[in-house]
C-alpha cells in the first residue's frame, strides 16, 4: 500500500439503543438492552417472539412519504444514517470534486420485506399476476449505494457488498483500499438491514440460530455466557465518512481516528458454523496486525464478533489466544451484540463506529448479560460495565455464514 492514510471524519447510526450517534453511545456505555417484543408482525406462532427493534423512529421525519414509498426499509436506514455521517462530517459537497467521492453500502439480505410483501400480493392476486413497479429497486441490495450517490450528487466508485454478517465490513475495507489506491478522497461506507419479519425470524429459528428465551428477553443475547442459546435478531443501519488525510486536514475536519490495517480470510468450513479452532478468525486478526505494521501487544481492545451462539463465542476466543497468546488474558474484549442484537450486514458498520468511539473517548462499552461463566470463555470479556481505559490501538471483527472473515484494524488519530 501507498503512503495515503485514511481517517475517519464522520459517523451515523440507527440502531435498537439510539437513532443516532449520541444516543447509541450513550446507551451503549451504559449497558441497556435494546431487546423487546416483536412489534411488526404477529409473533405468536413463533418459537422466538423477540428482537431489537429500532425505538420511536419515525420514518417520515427523515425521508418524504412518497420518496420512502420506493424503497425498502433497509434503504430507509442506510439513507438516515448516511445523512448524519454527512452532517458530522461537514461535508460540504458544492465545494468538493464529487467524481472522488464514492458510496459502498451494503446488505446481508436486503429487500426482504419488500419481497415477502410482493409474494404475498401475487398469491392473492388474480389474472395477471400484479407486481410493484418498484419490486425489483426495492428489493436489491446495491440501491441503498445508489440511493445515497443520486441524492447527493456522488459520482465516484458506488457498489455493494454482500457477505452475510460480514458484509458491512468488508464495504469499509473496500472503501479503505479504494482511498489509498488514490481512486477516491472521500468515501461514505456502511451498511443497513431490516430482517425482522416473518421470514427473518422463520429462517433463522429453523437453523435453531436464534434465542428462544421469550420470558426474559432483555437478557437473551448472553455472549460468552455459558447459559447462551442463540442471537438475537436487530435491525438498523450505519455509515463512516473514510477520508483522506491531507483532504481532511486540507477543510479542517474532526477527525476521529484512523485506519490502520485490514484482515480478509474464508474458513473454506461450513456453510453456517465457524472453523472450529477459529483458524479464518485468526488469520484476518493476524493480517490486520501486519499491514498496520504494529505487534499484537500494541492492541488494546478487541470488539468481537460475539454472537451469543455456542460455537461462534469459542470460536473466536480460541482465535484470539492463538493470535496474542498471553497477551490476550491483558487486552479488553467486548460484544455490542448483548445490547443491539445482531444487525447481520450492518454489524460490521455499527460496531466498526462503536470502535472508532472507544478508541476516541477512551472508553470501553461492556458485555451485558453475563452471569455464568464459561471456562472455554475466559477473557476479560469487559462484563456488565464499561470500562474508562485509554485506547490506542482496537480491532473490530466481524464474520459471516459461509465462512467470510473481517478485521478492521482502528488506531488513535496522530498527526
Amino acid at each position: 500500500m501507498n503512503n495515503r492514510r485514511v481517517v475517519v471524519s464522520g459517523l451515523g447510526v440507527l440502531t435498537p439503543i439510539g437513532n443516532n450517534v449520541s444516543e447509541f453511545w450513550k446507551n451503549l456505555v451504559n449497558g441497556k438492552s435494546g431487546a423487546g417484543p416483536i412489534t411488526k408482525f404477529d409473533a405468536s406462532r413463533f418459537r422466538t417472539k423477540f428482537a431489537c427493534e429500532l425505538k420511536n423512529f419515525d420514518l417520515y421525519q427523515h425521508i418524504p412519504p412518497k420518496e420512502a414509498r420506493k424503497m425498502d426499509p433497509f434503504s430507509h436506514y442506510a439513507i438516515i444514517a448516511a445523512d448524519e455521517a454527512i452532517a458530522d462530517a461537514k461535508l460540504d459537497f458544492s465545494k468538493l470534486d464529487t467524481t472522488r467521492i464514492g458510496v459502498i453500502v451494503g446488505s446481508g439480505i436486503g429487500g426482504i420485506q419488500t419481497f415477502t410483501e410482493e409474494l404475498r400480493s401475487y398469491l392473492s392476486a388474480g389474472n395477471p399476476p400484479r407486481f410493484s413497479p418498484f419490486f425489483i429497486p426495492r428489493m436489491i441490495v446495491d440501491i441503498a449505494s445508489g440511493w445515497i450517490s443520486i441524492k447527493y450528487g456522488l459520482r465516484g466508485p458506488n457498489y455493494s457488498c454482500v457477505s452475510a454478517c460480514a458484509t458491512s465490513a468488508h464495504c469499509i475495507i473496500d472503501s479503505y483500499m479504494l482511498i489509498k489506491m488514490g481512486l477516491a478522497d472521500v468515501m461514505l461506507s456502511g451498511g443497513a438491514e431490516a430482517a425482522i419479519t416473518e421470514a427473518g425470524i422463520g429462517g433463522f429459528n429453523a437453523m435453531k440460530a436464534l434465542s428462544e428465551r421469550n420470558d426474559d428477553y432483555l437478557t437473551a443475547s448472553r455472549p460468552f455466557d455459558a447459559e447462551r442459546d442463540g442471537f438475537v435478531l436487530g435491525e438498523g443501519g450505519g455509515i463512516l465518512v473514510l477520508e483522506e488525510l491531507s483532504h481532511a486536514q486540507k477543510r479542517n475536519a474532526r477527525i476521529y481516528a484512523e485506519i490502520a490495517g485490514l484482515g480478509l480470510s474464508a474458513d473454506a468450513c461450513h456453510i453456517t458454523a465457524p472453523e472450529p479452532e477459529g483458524a479464518g478468525a485468526a488469520q484476518v486478526m493476524y493480517s490486520a496486525i501486519q499491514t498496520a505494521g504494529i505487534k499484537p501487544e500494541e492492541v488494546d481492545y478487541i470488539n468481537v464478533h460475539g454472537t451469543s451462539t455456542p460455537l461462534g463465542d469459542v470460536a473466536e476466543i480460541k482465535a484470539i489466544k492463538a493470535v496474542f497468546k498471553e497477551h490476550a488474558y491483558r487486552l479488553h474484549i467486548s460484544s455490542n451484540k448483548s445490547m443491539i442484537g445482531h444487525l447481520l450486514g450492518a454489524a460490521g458498520a455499527v460496531e466498526a463506529i462503536a470502535t472508532v468511539l472507544t478508541v476516541y473517548h477512551d472508553i470501553i462499552p461492556p458485555t451485558i448479560n453475563h452471569f455464568t461463566p464459561d471456562p472455554e470463555c475466559d477473557l476479560n470479556g469487559t462484563f456488565n460495565h464499561a470500562v474508562r481505559k485509554t485506547v490506542n490501538v482496537a480491532i473490530s471483527n466481524n464474520f459471516g455464514f459461509g465462512g467470510h472473515n473481517a478485521s478492521i484494524l482502528i488506531k488513535k488519530y496522530q498527526s
